[in-house]
This record gives C-alpha cells, structure tokens and sequence, in this order.
C-alpha cells in the first residue's frame, strides 16, 4: 500500500484544510465516516429527496474530494439528495492509503461497500474522471444509472507534450502561477481557472503523491453495464478526453451517444456546474 501523501504532517494539513473548508460551507449538511475494505470513507450528505428522482452519489476524479467541489455540490442539491464520497487512496479526508496493483477492482469493491453503507434504495452515479471509471468497476445492483464526465477508463487519456511540461513544472516546484498554468490547459480557453481550485492543487503538488489515470477497464466488464442507463459526457476542450477521442469507445463500449458539453474543459463540475446537472436531469426526468 502506498499513501496519498508525502508524510504524516503533510496528510494532517491536507485534512485540516478539507475539515475548514466544509465546516465553514454555509450550504446545510450532514457529515459523517464509515468503514470499508479499502478504510475510512468520509461521507457527505445535502439537498433533500425529490421524488421519484433517486440520490445522486458523486466520485471525484484524480486528486479532488468534496472540499474542493463545494460549489458544484451546492448546485447538484438544488435538485436531487447528494451523497459525496472522498475517495480512499486520494487526497481529502478518507483513508490515505491505495494499493499498487489492482487499483480498479479495489475502487469498484469501496464504491459497493460505501452504497450499501450510504444509500437505502437506488442511486444514480455522478464520476468524473478516475471518478467515472470507479462508477464503471461498481457492479451494485443499488446502481440504476450513471452520468460519467470525462470519464477514465474507456480509453488511455491524451498527454500533450505542453501539458506534460506544464505538469513536471508544477510539481518540481509548486506555486500559485505554475498551477494556474496547468489548470487554464485543463479549462476552455474562454474561461479562467477558478481560485479555490488553484488554492487547492498547489497544496496538491506541495503534500500529496499524486497518481496516474488508470488504464481502460476490460471490456467485458463495460459490456455488462450495457443494461444501465448511462449518460457521458466531455468539454469541447478537454484535453484528455476530446470529443474525438472518447467518442468511438462511448459508443463502442457503452452502446451510447457521447454529449460534449460546449466551451468545456476537463473540469466540467467546476466550469458548468449547473450543464452537469442538467445531464442528470435529462437521465432521471424533470421534477
């Protein structure tokens, strides 16, 4: 097992800092930890049941959590009954520790656990990223649709030469500027990387081990969710995952249309917060 963080200290900050920021959140919510195979999971719940929509649970991607998706959550329960997960293994307030082999059939296991543990009845799964491709290794019979946003695990994401510098750079030497340069490629060209998300991936690159997207799933196992209603989706500019490159395996292994969301990056939830939801609106209908 391998740790999310550089040592202990720089895990007791990260926690600190995710503690504040959710405690401080003036959007009303309940927060509590469960146990799992893979460790200590922290759960949040808000917003409130809109029947017969079904609880939303959302997986984050690569190195995000619910203290860093605040504004996106407070705009997901406007709606629906959320529950945010921290993932295990990544930076936030879960357990620090991942495996170094079988990472995806280790996640899809957590993720079963942590919906017997969080939701009564039926769910439908919000992941982004590492997110999406953790939504697609759960094989809980709870699941009744999944909306994947850019997600992991369909095909090997694109590393552009500019991308890959612009990354070394930030985690050689961590500042305020090196990670907004990094996040503005991860962003349309029209927009600009919000604050606290650049506040939050330096403290990223100064205390946490940050890892890999994880290779695509097998294909058998994606051809077994064929049977679940699924909705996915990519910016217009991701830089992983464009339009061009996902849209084939959608379609190929899912079985479904890809949506791509206009004037996006990678980070859909933090850009288009309310287009993400909308995309869940359109798999559980309109109130």
């Amino acid at each position: 097992m391998r740790s999310a963080y550089v040592n202990t200290a720089s895990g007791e900050l990260i926690h600190r800092w995710c503690t504040e920021k959710i405690q401080d959140w003036a959007t009303a919510h309940r927060r509590w930890t469960i146990t799992t195979s893979a460790g200590a999971t922290r759960v949040v719940a808000l917003g409130h049941a809109h029947e017969p929509r079904p609880t939303v649970v959302v997986v984050p991607g690569t190195n995000m959590n619910t203290a860093a998706s605040l504004p996106f959550l407070a705009e997901l329960a406007t709606r629906y009954r959320v529950i945010a997960l921290d993932i295990p293994g990544q930076p936030g307030l879960s357990a620090p520790q991942r495996p170094r082999s079988g990472r995806m059939a280790w996640y899809g296991r957590w993720l079963d656990e942590a919906l017997q543990q969080t939701v009564p009845d039926t769910t439908v799964l919000l992941g982004h990223s590492l997110g999406g491709a953790i939504a697609l290794a759960c094989s809980s019979e709870r699941v009744i649709g999944r909306v994947l946003i850019a997600p992991a695990g369909l095909v090997r994401l694109a590393v552009p030469p500019r991308l890959l510098t612009a990354t070394l750079g930030w985690l050689a030497a961590p500042s305020t500027a090196r990670t907004d340069r990094l996040l503005q490629l991860m962003t349309s060209p029209t927009r600009s990387a919000t604050p606290h998300l650049i506040e939050w991936m330096t403290l990223v690159a100064r205390y946490c081990r940050t890892t890999l997207a994880p290779a695509p799933l097998n294909p058998t196992l994606l051809d077994s969710h064929r049977s679940v209603a699924t909705v996915v989706a990519t910016g217009s500019h991701d830089i992983f995952l464009p339009p061009h490159r996902l849209e084939p395996a959608v379609r190929d292994l899912l079985g479904t249309d890809l949506h791509v969301i206009p004037d996006c990056g990678h980070l859909a939830l933090d850009e288009h917060p309310a287009r993400v939801a909308g995309l869940l609106d359109e798999l559980t209908g309109p109130l």
